[in-house]
């Protein structure tokens, strides 16, 4: 059975892929000002569709956005509760270990 710190790492190991291309970055800063018509993505991004559908299923395989069907249309939003879980594990990375932590190590 997996640790809790292991699936938070392999979560975040995922979230920080998703985070790792220009075209994925782009998709999210056009959601942050709300939910978004994935045909208005792809005219925003200039990107053909069938492209814009993988990087959207990499963004939503790691939890950065949701989406919901609307007929025929799919519409996108940003994950709150993921994006809080990257800054708070970025702020982890930044912050010295506690005294209990320096001394997990073996020497």
């Amino acid at each position: 059975m997996a640790t809790r710190t292991h699936l938070n790492i392999y979560r975040a190991s995922r979230q920080f892929h998703a985070l790792s291309d220009a075209t994925r970055l782009s998709i999210l800063q056009r959601l942050r000002f709300g939910e978004r018509c994935v045909c208005d993505l792809t005219d925003a991004l200039d990107a053909a569709q069938s492209r814009l559908s993988f990087h959207l299923k990499v963004l939503k395989d790691a939890g950065l956005v949701t989406d919901r069907r609307e007929g025929r249309w799919m519409y996108y939003t940003l994950s709150a509760d993921a994006l809080s879980e990257i800054s708070a594990m970025v702020e982890a990375l930044a912050s010295p270990p506690s005294a209990a932590e320096r001394r997990a190590g073996c020497c």
